[in-house]
């Protein structure tokens, strides 16, 4: 599926999106209360069926942070990535683990690594870091380590 077909049925179903074709993939930003129906969507609609999720990450970009999940299609093999901008004192989206199962780990590693609350996530605690690391974020570009003296 060529990415102006992707945009025109994206756009139809979420007015609001916009869209960037700088990079190999298209790029949709969106806000995060419309994630939760746009993943339904993507996931379920037989033309699209993006029924892989390969990478989800977060960005820290000093005023905010954004989410970014990489979407694929093994059936039509096209791929596609969504941004979403969060505000960076409290941060939180839904969860899209009972979506795609890959997110449940994913998410874990972002709440841990930059704070992220996934409202709704089935199993929201640490994933790598030991207990006591709660609530540190060692991703985010304000963390301070004063025992190894990082500061970002």
């Amino acid at each position: 599926m060529l990415n102006e077909e992707l945009k025109i049925t994206i756009a139809e179903w979420l007015s609001s999106a916009t869209f960037d074709e700088s990079g190999e993939w298209l790029n949709i930003n969106i806000e995060p209360q419309d994630w939760p129906i746009l993943a339904k969507k993507l996931r379920n609609d037989e033309n699209h069926v993006f029924d892989f999720l390969f990478c989800l990450t977060c960005v820290d970009w000093k005023t905010h942070l954004t989410m970014v999940y990489h979407l694929t299609s093994t059936k039509y093999r096209h791929n596609i990535v969504i941004k979403s901008k969060l505000n960076r004192d409290n941060p939180e989206i839904e969860t899209v683990s009972d979506i795609w199962r890959t997110a449940e780990f994913h998410e874990r590693e972002v709440y841990e690594m930059f704070g992220v609350n996934f409202i709704n996530h089935p199993d929201l605690r640490l994933l790598i870091l030991p207990d006591g690391w709660e609530g540190k974020n060692p991703m985010r570009k304000d963390f301070e380590d004063p025992i190894n003296m990082i500061k970002l």
